[in-house]
């Protein structure tokens, strides 16, 4: 979807040069081009036609300001009507309970579930300072929860066992007595996936859902999963009370129109995108951030994220001040440059 759109879009800014106002033939052209990246991109039909109507509503007859030319405003509109559509600034995880604050994770088997568990787990330790505990309820998927203790001891999270033979229910009530006893702060619920939506799974997450009370019910959607995703999103949400949606493969290959489908008929926002394999590879969705990344604005602030996160802030002052001074600087000091590089 990104390149898709951003394509189409520099294309159209570049038609409209010199034209001193936004008309309904420049906003008809620029719309149609949106509409068929929207849809190439795997976007359900009803939230392109609820996309265009406000774009289109909000950008006519607008003024252009300034140096601007009319393609650059109604690339800016897109873009903020883009940031709306998937849910506006950012929504982290909701921790507001009495420890231990219980998180069911949902969603169909091959999302990646089980390591963005993990990865969440991560997360809230190394970002919210917690004491996590991971259990898995999937007893029917062969080498689940051994897959679970693995990228749990990765994340640095502490696992409860749980074998094949036990009941979804009996293993999340024994996790949650042990997580109240060992004075954890927060209990990772990982939940089995099916191939499809069946009246088995929704029955045995809606017990797991009475019995744990959690204070956030996260969906765990593919991002690669195309229009599907809008059905797969309208069961769950039916069969659950759901509080977020957690991306996953958001660094795949994928046309990522799940993102706007998904967002739109949930109604809850996405807190979390998966940008990697890796067991850190999660990241705090920012819809503004996301919407520019579409736009091809790039992603400033998530690069300077990085950099600030990889580079030794004092070592780099010291050598600075030693480069200034024009003595001592040697091959070690070039190879440290290197390194943080």
């Amino acid at each position: 979807m990104a390149s898709a759109l951003t394509d189409k879009l520099s294309r159209l800014v570049k038609e409209m040069r010199g034209q001193a106002r936004i008309n309904e033939s420049n906003v008809a052209d620029m719309l149609r081009e949106v509409r068929m990246a929207l849809l190439e991109a795997d976007v359900a039909l009803p939230v392109v036609r609820d996309f265009i109507a406000r774009v289109k509503e909000k950008a006519l007859g607008q003024e252009v300001i300034g140096s601007l030319q009319p393609g650059q405003v109604l690339v800016s509109i897109v873009n903020r009507e883009l940031a709306v559509t998937m849910g506006e600034g950012v929504s982290d995880i909701n921790l507001a309970a009495q420890p231990p604050a219980v998180i069911l994770m949902a969603g169909l088997q091959g999302a990646g579930k089980t390591t963005t568990t993990a990865k969440l787990a991560k997360h809230l330790i190394e970002k919210r300072k917690k004491k996590v505990l991971t259990v898995s309820g999937d007893v029917y998927r062969p080498a689940a929860i051994e897959q679970l203790k693995t990228v749990t001891a990765q994340a640095g999270a502490e696992w409860f066992p749980s074998t094949p033979d036990q009941k979804p229910l009996d293993i999340a009530h024994a996790a949650l007595d042990y997580a109240r006893k060992h004075y954890f702060d927060v209990l990772l619920v990982d939940t089995a996936g099916r191939l499809a939506i069946d009246e088995a799974l929704m029955l045995e997450i809606r017990q797991l859902h009475t019995a744990l009370s959690p204070v956030e019910t996260l969906f765990v959607v593919d991002a690669m999963q195309g229009q599907d995703a809008i059905n797969t999103a309208r069961a769950f949400k039916e069969a659950l009370p759901l509080t977020g949606i957690i991306l996953t493969k958001t660094d795949g290959d994928s046309r990522g129109g799940a993102a706007l489908s998904v967002r739109a008929v949930t109604g809850v926002p996405i807190k979390f995108a998966g940008t990697s394999e890796k067991i850190d590879g999660l990241e705090v969705f920012d819809a503004e951030r996301h919407a520019g990344r579409i736009l091809g604005m790039g992603d400033i602030l998530a690069l300077v994220e990085q950099v600030t996160a990889g580079v030794d802030m004092a070592a780099a002052q010291k050598l600075a001040a030693k480069v200034k001074s024009g003595a001592g600087f040697d091959l070690n000091d070039f190879l440290a440059q290197i390194q943080q590089m």
